[in-house]
């Protein structure tokens, strides 16, 4: 059976989310590639990932399926159907979706290894230089990462600084007075910004208080690491905190491994610069945010701002936001915790805008989103309860649905242009029409073979 229109819209969307990809039609199928890497391919309305045989063995264990074009008993392609869990987890699937690229990445290298050996021997046998395609030599130059033509930032010389320097002693004392000590002083190569390395005891440090949730699983799994390195060689960033204490940005699953192992101190790299307590998503070393916990840190910043600078604009602080959806999300899983964000994220990243508001006025004007996004949502429940009362049951309803009313979808950005596709007060108001006018009759088995996958390999 060929891929809709529908499903390699929503594929796109989805592995789009992790990285850009683009499709390419072969024969009844699609085929996905990133950086030039074929890792994906949809047939029959499902998708599957190329794998190998250490890879292999992840997908059996979740009861997935290879691909077999040729039919139920002709010999498998090492490609496997993709678990329906991860399309509501983007850091699973960015996992998941790295490990297929990197097959495919191992698979190109051989290729072109064998193309090259062959090649040398052909070249014997033929006369004149070959000559490469313009079309190949623009795709070869965007691949390679060049080095700046110019060299910046700081010498040696520059680098070092003094604990005693004006920009860093008041730290320093506050670091002593905590019951740390000062290891050294010096300037960023970078920036040129002083930065103090010293040793706090844990008592003293505490994560952002619009940071993610803490995952025991992954602190006690870091613990582990760390306790088997016998070492703990990566600092905290920490800036200046409240009431005498100091906030990590990016340290709250270290610091909590530290308090596992009963660490009395911990190593630190201190700026003065307070608001780098903001810039969490550009910081973050830690573990690979999933959408749910980026949105949830953005609106607690913003919330936080709000309070601390009333007539700071929303716009201002774009790169600690990173993206303006998040904050419609974030206000969604306030409410919702298992609110299904990565359905709406595509219809939101090409409606989204930040505002030239101040943050509480334009906080004030997304809660109005985020309630006509959840009565669009109770709409989308009906449909799925609809669409399971005629027999489907699969994990993939809500996205199918959700695509089905997106009235973006089909939507694409002009080169350069930087406004929303639909302003999003009237992509709310088309999508909520649709969803109260979808009409579960008209859904045909060609749309809905593929959310029948899970009732079928079963």
């Amino acid at each position: 059976m060929a891929v809709s229109v529908q499903y390699n819209a929503f594929v796109q969307d989805l592995l789009g989310a992790v990285r850009p990809v683009h499709a390419r039609r072969m024969f009844s199928g699609v085929g996905y590639y990133a950086n030039g890497l074929f890792f994906a391919l949809a047939h029959d309305e499902t998708l599957y990932f190329r794998v190998d045989a250490q890879s292999e063995q992840r997908f059996l264990r979740e009861g997935m399926k290879p691909f077999r074009p040729m039919g139920p008993h002709a010999r498998p392609m090492r490609y496997y159907s993709v678990p329906a869990r991860l399309f509501d987890d983007e850091e699973a699937l960015r996992e998941w979706m790295e490990a297929a690229l990197a097959v495919a990445r191992t698979a190109a290298y051989k290729s072109n290894s064998t193309q090259l050996i062959s090649g040398q021997v052909m070249a014997k046998k033929k006369a004149g230089p070959k000559r490469t395609p313009a079309s190949a030599k623009r795709s070869q130059s965007r691949r390679q990462l060049k080095p700046a033509r110019k060299e910046r930032g700081l010498s040696s010389s520059e680098v070092a600084l003094s604990r005693a320097d004006a920009e860093l002693a008041p730290l320093a004392a506050q670091v002593e007075t905590a019951g740390g000590t000062v290891l050294g002083g010096y300037r960023d190569p970078l920036g040129g910004r002083p930065l103090l390395l010293a040793t706090l005891p844990l008592r003293a440090i505490q994560p952002t208080p619009f940071q993610r949730d803490l995952s025991p699983t992954h602190t006690k799994r870091l613990a582990e690491k760390i306790e088997q390195a016998g070492a703990f060689l990566d600092p905290l960033i920490v800036v200046r905190g409240q009431d005498g204490l100091f906030w990590t940005p990016n340290g709250r699953h270290r610091l909590a491994a530290g308090k596992v192992l009963g660490l009395k101190q911990i190593t630190t790299l201190i700026s003065p610069d307070e608001t780098l307590a903001y810039r969490i998503l550009a910081l973050n070393t830690e573990k690979a945010h999933n959408l749910k916990d980026r949105s949830l840190e953005v609106i607690r910043m913003a919330r936080n701002l709000a309070t601390a600078q009333p007539g700071a604009r929303e716009g201002r602080f774009t790169d600690q936001f990173e993206s303006a959806e998040l904050l419609t999300l974030g206000l969604m899983y306030e409410g919702n915790p298992r609110f299904a964000g990565g359905a709406y994220s595509p219809m939101l990243k090409k409606v989204d805008q930040f505002s030239e508001r101040t943050i509480a006025a334009s906080l004030r004007e997304r809660m109005g989103y985020a309630a006509r996004l959840t009565q669009i949502d109770t709409e989308v429940k009906r449909i799925i309860a609809a669409l399971q009362t005629r027999g489907f049951k699969s994990p993939y309803l809500r996205n199918y649905v959700v695509a089905r009313i997106n009235p973006v979808r089909f939507l694409v950005a002009k080169r350069g242009q930087r406004a929303p596709l639909m302003p999003i007060g009237q992509a709310l108001t088309r999508m909520m029409a649709a969803a109260k006018g979808f009409k579960v009759e008209s859904v045909s088995n060609a749309d809905l073979a593929w959310v029948a996958v899970g009732a079928g390999s079963e």
